[in-house]
């Protein structure tokens, strides 16, 4: 994404954390773009974190890196393993190059920070997190949405029990006319997929977070491709993608089955005919006791013979980057709780995998 500049600074302001002796969980970044810069600057705001180096095969990061950040860069990351001691591999590259260099990390006795989608596929992830098993170190995924304010308020309800058992729930990530003009997002072989994996996984993981993490057993799907692969004079937010290399779906639509009887609806789409109430990333939940919605936030349910709609008086401000880069230093750092482990990451692969096989296979495909 070398086209795309740095970001604005955006130094974490949830603080330091307690003292590890002295200690600094030294981070090395795998994958030099634009969300490698965001991660960065909220290290910078954390007194127990060094940045030590990164690397990108892109010489012009390199040197942006080297200007703006001050940091040593290499072209492979086997030297940046050579050249310096480091706790935790920060890996921001495109969806394709996951694996590998959380592989790495785990070769060389570092935990694993892995931008959302966890992999290309679910085998992929396996091997991520056997590796990081036989190592004895942390994967962590980058799913910042489960900490939205909205999304803990429906999280405490759905533990609390207030929903009762949650029958169905229903994911949506849409565009009408989103499909990103930069980076590889249009190409299938490398990122997997389109909307749904790009950012069907934002909504996806944040329900699935909120729903308990149940188990996903069957998927059955349907995709389609009838904008992004032809050129258009439309006038729009991010226009002029490349479609003579686009080969991922416009839109997207899934269902999920889980091992508690619950049941998923997810539509994902970055480009179509829809009116403004339908865009945007939002889900609900249908209990038999109850139903929520992120956004608006909202829990409804009977009380004393009424049917009652409660809408938050008080939500925490927004900070889930503070809260998702604080919670990967302390995994790693202190031993604290993952909030975000590669497991999550896995099963929320295995949603994706399944729409994919089934919308390829016409058929629903069991998930193992």
């Amino acid at each position: 994404m070398a086209n795309i500049p740095l970001s604005p600074d955006a130094a974490g302001s949830a603080g330091p954390k307690k003292s590890a002796g002295g200690k600094k969980l030294r981070v090395g970044f795998i994958g030099c773009g634009f969300i490698a810069d965001v991660h960065m600057r909220h290290y910078k705001g954390f007194d127990d974190v060094q940045v030590v180096a990164g690397c990108d095969i892109r010489k012009e990061r390199r040197d942006l890196y080297e200007k703006e950040h001050g940091l040593p860069m290499y072209e492979k990351w086997e030297d940046l393993f050579k050249n310096h001691e480091l706790d935790l591999i920060d890996v921001c590259t495109p969806n394709y190059a996951h694996c590998e260099p959380a592989l790495a990390a785990f070769k060389h006795g570092c935990h694993a920070f892995v931008e959302k989608p966890l992999a290309m596929n679910a085998t992929e992830g396996q091997k991520m997190l056997d590796a990081a098993k036989k190592a004895g170190k942390k994967l962590t995924i980058a799913f910042q949405h489960r900490f939205e304010p909205a999304t803990q308020m429906i999280k405490r309800a759905v533990d609390a029990g207030s929903l009762g058992n949650v029958m169905v729930a229903k994911v949506h990530a849409m565009r009408r006319r989103g499909i990103p003009n930069w980076g590889v997002f249009g190409q299938k072989k490398m990122q997997g997929g389109g909307p749904m994996i790009d950012i069907g996984v934002h909504v996806i993981e944040m329900c699935h977070y909120a729903m308990g993490c149940p188990k996903p057993v069957a998927a059955s799907g349907k995709i389609w491709t009838y904008m992004g692969n032809k050129p258009s004079n439309v006038v729009s937010m991010w226009p002029n993608w490349d479609h003579k290399t686009y080969t991922v779906e416009d839109y997207a639509i899934g269902q999920i089955r889980f091992d508690n009887g619950a049941v998923m609806q997810l539509e994902a789409m970055f480009a179509g005919h829809i009116p403004p109430e339908m865009e945007g990333m939002k889900f609900e939940l249908l209990g038999d006791k109850g139903s929520a919605t992120k956004s608006p936030a909202g829990l409804y349910y009977d009380k004393d013979g009424t049917m009652v709609n409660a809408t938050p008086h008080f939500l925490e401000k927004d900070k889930i980057w503070d809260i998702k880069m604080r919670n990967v230093v302390d995994t790693c750092l202190y031993g604290e709780e993952n909030k975000a482990p590669g497991e999550h990451g896995l099963m929320v692969q295995k949603i994706i995998d399944g729409v994919y096989e089934s919308a390829q296979s016409g058929k629903e495909v069991k998930i193992k």
